[in-house]
């Protein structure tokens, strides 16, 4: 299949990109690295008149500390943060998730912007972004804002983006102390979306009680989950008493819908995902307790 006749943009700013975009209207469309709008386009899922091209706009590209908190630009590639020492190093679990991201010629393409403004419920960094309360910048023709996380993901492909609004840069906090971090999927083939999936971030005190937690389930509905109660549940209790299997079947607990779709039945989820969070608890409790 090919896409619908369009015309190609390629602005050298952000500030022109959104510019374009206010003056085309509806018929435009901003385009990445285009790993998840192209296979759209080419069978005509979607269709736009004008692609607005964002690989030139160096400012957003980049990672760079800031304070207590790792910035990096909305068309920084997968394949960048899979090599960056400071992603490793301040906010693991991003590094930890990258490699799980399709093939290498799609993590080589494929951008951080991209993959959250596609906001695909089985991706990989939506669900580091929620777990981790990412701060998500963006710029339209009213100025700029920052959306937490746990506000962007709307619905199934949908976010809280306007249609001239661009996605520039992400923030995530990079926990110190005493933290583990993981992420646990389940694919048919590696590189596919996943089935299901869970992410884990947990700190804990000199005495091993857990005074940070987040876990999340992907791949399990329109959008990532955040097992918000259970997280606060866990607070205060010594992490070697916690036993894993008894957090995988409480975070399935509280979830009352589960995706029933042609790639696996609702119950056959459930049961993949009680098994991810178990695995990524265990996981991230070993490397606290540490």
């Amino acid at each position: 299949m090919k896409p619908s006749a369009f015309e190609y943009h390629a602005p050298e700013t952000a500030e022109h990109a959104i510019a374009l975009v206010a003056e085309l209207g509806d018929d435009a469309k901003f385009i990445a690295g285009g790993q998840s709008l192209m296979p759209m386009l080419n069978l005509r899922l979607a269709v736009f008149d004008h692609l607005v091209d964002l690989r030139k706009p160096v400012e957003l590209r980049g990672i760079e500390r800031r304070g207590d908190r790792m910035w990096i630009g909305a068309g920084t590639t997968h394949a960048t943060i899979g090599r960056s020492a400071e992603v490793a190093d301040a906010v693991p679990l991003l590094a930890r998730a990258t490699p799980l991201i399709g093939h290498f010629q799609i993590r080589n393409r494929g951008t951080l912007g991209g993959s959250l403004a596609h906001g695909d419920g089985a991706a990989e960094y939506p669900v580091v972004a929620s777990v981790l309360d990412a701060e998500i910048e963006t710029l339209s023709p009213r100025g700029r804002r920052t959306v937490p996380a746990s506000q962007f993901f709307t619905g199934m492909w949908t976010t809280a983006l306007a249609a001239d609004e661009l996605l520039t840069g992400v923030l995530f906090p990079a926990w110190t102390g005493r933290c583990g971090f993981a992420i646990e999927e389940f694919a048919r083939r590696k590189g596919d979306f996943a089935l299901a999936g869970a992410a884990v971030a947990v700190r804990v005190d000199a005495e091993a009680r857990i005074d940070r937690c987040a876990i999340a389930l992907f791949g399990v509905g329109p959008t990532p989950v955040r097992c918000s109660v259970l997280g606060s549940e866990l607070l205060g209790r010594n992490i070697t008493e916690i036993v894993a299997e008894d957090v995988g079947r409480e975070a399935l607990s509280a979830l009352t819908t589960v995706s029933d779709d042609l790639h696996g039945p609702a119950a056959y989820r459930r049961r993949l995902a009680t098994t991810m969070v178990t695995r990524a608890w265990r996981r991230a409790a070993e490397e606290a307790s540490r």
